[in-house]
């Protein structure tokens, strides 16, 4: 068989494999999508009426309602101090030479591999011992340790890319570090720091399993309150609000590439 053929013929099956994956990926999402139109309470696919009255009952559940608000306060809160803590260390990291350097990565980037339920029974046994109930305080910091990964690695990739002659050139003309470090070095970062930020914020809304153990009933997130529903009800008004969920995290993710060049800041394709 002639070598052009060949590739060919590998390049049509990996294409088609390609596309039954992602078919595979996004035909749940369909379903619930369709299911989510449902004009009856029992599930049924395809539906045989049309209806937004669980849309409308997402909405309006009072559950739901708050957990949307608590998982807000923990978002802003999680995503914040991990976009700080997250970037100092990505500094560190990359501006200086420490024995300990590896390691130190090893464990910032630990949540990567460690089950989020291990960390959120962790919290849990830590508050229980420390006499702490389980508050926002718990939930943030567990959500901190959570998403710091994904804030190190893009805030650490932006550095990486960053060309050190900008803050070299204004050090040379007499500009003190934190002067450097203020005009030169977090403007050039922005683009890091908010996507690291973007990330961290999805990440974190979306986080079910830790949560789980680290909310109560007065701070529970929306997954939480989506579970506790489940439990209780039948209906689609959870497909409505997986809907809901899905077009927010596609529309915040469509709006960081459009601005921001994910491409560039996860070093998928080099600045030019």
């Amino acid at each position: 068989m002639p070598r052009s053929t060949y590739q060919r013929l590998l390049g049509f099956f990996g294409k088609l494999a390609v596309l039954l994956i992602l078919g595979f990926l996004v035909l749940p999402a369909a379903v619930v999508t369709i299911a989510a139109f449902n004009d009856k309470a029992i599930l049924s696919f395809p539906p045989r009426a049309w209806s937004l009255r669980w849309f409308a009952r997402a909405i309006e559940y009072q559950d739901f309602r708050d957990g949307f608000r608590n998982g807000l306060i923990v978002t802003l809160w999680s995503s914040t101090i991990a976009l700080v803590v997250g970037a100092m260390f990505a500094f560190v990291l990359d501006r200086y030479t420490l024995r300990f350097k590896t390691a130190l990565e090893s464990v910032l980037l630990s949540p990567l591999v460690i089950p989020h339920f291990t960390v959120g029974l962790g919290f849990l046994i830590l508050a229980a011992q420390i006499g702490w109930t389980r508050g926002y305080p718990v939930v943030i910091v567990c959500h901190v340790v959570l998403v710091l990964p994904f804030v190190l690695r893009s805030v650490y990739v932006s550095l990486r890319n960053l060309d050190q002659s900008f803050e070299l050139a204004a050090a040379s003309l007499g500009a003190p570090p934190l002067r450097v470090l203020l005009t030169i070095t977090l403007p050039l970062l922005l683009p890091g720091l908010v996507s690291g930020w973007l990330f961290a914020a999805i990440l974190s809304f979306n986080e079910f399993t830790a949560s789980l153990f680290v909310t109560a009933q007065r701070t529970q997130t929306l997954p939480v309150a989506m579970y506790n529903y489940v439990r209780e009800f039948a209906d689609p008004s959870m497909a409505a609000l997986s809907v809901m969920y899905i077009v927010g995290t596609a529309g915040l993710i469509v709006f960081a590439n459009a601005f921001l060049g994910l491409g560039k800041v996860l070093n998928i394709e080099q600045n030019r």
